[in-house]
């Protein structure tokens, strides 16, 4: 097969900064101190891949021909960017150039914002793949983690085509605390069976309220005052903070401690200082929509960094019944693989007051 590769360089350098996207915030990202993620994500996946076996086209530079001769695959660059920072329309138009040159398959690495911008030239012509890589994933196109998009890859043959949401969300209300997720479109995308998670799905505050406040009120009562907790994203853990009676950061990482909200809206430097502080220290997360990750999209804030010095028998799992039901398999992707050897196959996540299910969780090696 006939593959185009394009690789977004800055997608997700925006996460551990806390600016919850990238999208036009670059300089910024830099300025607070960011470093560039998609590169080694998309190592990972080029490392992965059998050699000899398919074709590959690509733009220049850091958009995807110096990884591919990094790890010994031949490909032909055919797009150029005209600048030493890359942009949307770059990818726009290596995408178009794929398009000319008769590319059956179309894999990237990025974020949403890549995502649509991919999907954005090529519509439900071309089949689309990502590997993760940007602050927001909330489009159905993404393999859970590079070496499931390099397995899908690898094994094309056996792979189905199925219609993939692609989805992006507004930053700037995302900034301010409001989800905002529109639907670009529905593209193909190549499927092994349990690699391509579902499209995430915003849940009906008004049918989970109930369910999220007994959750609440559980995590309230078992809290300890010698304790600091980080509160992660997600309306679930919104509810335990809201059952203190304070307020949170709905897409953020707030602290908690002896009941009051100490700090809001973190980024990894900040919970790493708390750390410093603190040393007796939980962490209460939730998988956000559908797709099932409990770290890794959406929450960089919890860098590798933050969960060494944590310890993933530290972290605490929440999410109702009704989320649990559409997300059969817990994935996880700290962005370092020593360290999602840590957590065990299988967690307790509380679905109620005093109740958990044991779930499953994956986890890229």
């Amino acid at each position: 097969m006939k593959i185009g590769v394009v690789v977004n360089p800055v997608a997700g350098m925006g996460g551990a900064v806390g600016l919850k996207g990238t999208d036009g915030q670059v300089a910024e990202a830099i300025h607070r101190g960011a470093v560039p993620v998609a590169p080694d994500r998309a190592s990972r996946l080029l490392s992965l891949i059998r050699p000899g076996v398919h074709t590959f086209l690509t733009a220049g530079g850091p958009m995807g021909e110096g990884l591919l001769a990094q790890v010994g695959i031949p490909a032909e660059t055919v797009y150029q960017p005209k600048a030493t920072e890359t942009t949307a329309e770059d990818t726009r138009r290596a995408c178009r150039t794929f398009c000319d040159r008769g590319v059956e398959l179309i894999l990237f690495c990025g974020g949403d914002g890549t995502a649509r911008d991919v999907f954005a030239v090529v519509g439900d012509t071309i089949p689309i793949l990502g590997v993760p890589s940007g602050v927001k994933m909330y489009s159905g196109v993404f393999a859970p983690t590079p070496a499931a998009a390099a397995e899908c890859v690898n094994r094309l043959d056996e792979a189905v085509m199925t219609d993939a949401e692609v989805m992006d969300i507004d930053e700037e209300a995302y900034r301010e605390g409001r989800l905002s997720v529109r639907l670009a479109g529905i593209a193909r995308s190549p499927a092994l069976t349990g690699h391509l998670p579902s499209s995430k799905w915003a849940t009906d505050a008004r049918h989970e309220a109930r369910a999220q406040a007994d959750i609440a009120r559980f995590i309230g009562d078992i809290m300890r005052d010698d304790t600091l907790y980080l509160i992660g994203a997600g309306s679930t853990t919104a509810a335990v903070i809201h059952a203190l009676g304070e307020e949170g950061t709905l897409l953020g990482i707030d602290a908690v401690y002896d009941g009051d909200v100490i700090a809001r809206d973190l980024n990894e430097e900040g919970i790493l200082r708390l750390l410093d502080e603190y040393p007796l220290v939980q962490a209460i997360i939730s998988p956000i929509g559908a797709q099932g990750f409990v770290l890794g999209r959406g929450t960089q804030q919890v860098s590798p960094a933050v969960v060494r010095r944590i310890g993933p028998e530290n972290f605490i799992i929440i999410a109702t019944e009704a989320k649990l039901s559409r997300t059969p398999t817990l994935y996880l992707d700290t962005g370092d693989p020593d360290q999602n050897q840590r957590f065990p196959d299988f967690v307790q996540v509380v679905c109620g007051y005093a109740m958990a299910r044991r779930m499953p969780l994956l986890h890229e090696s």
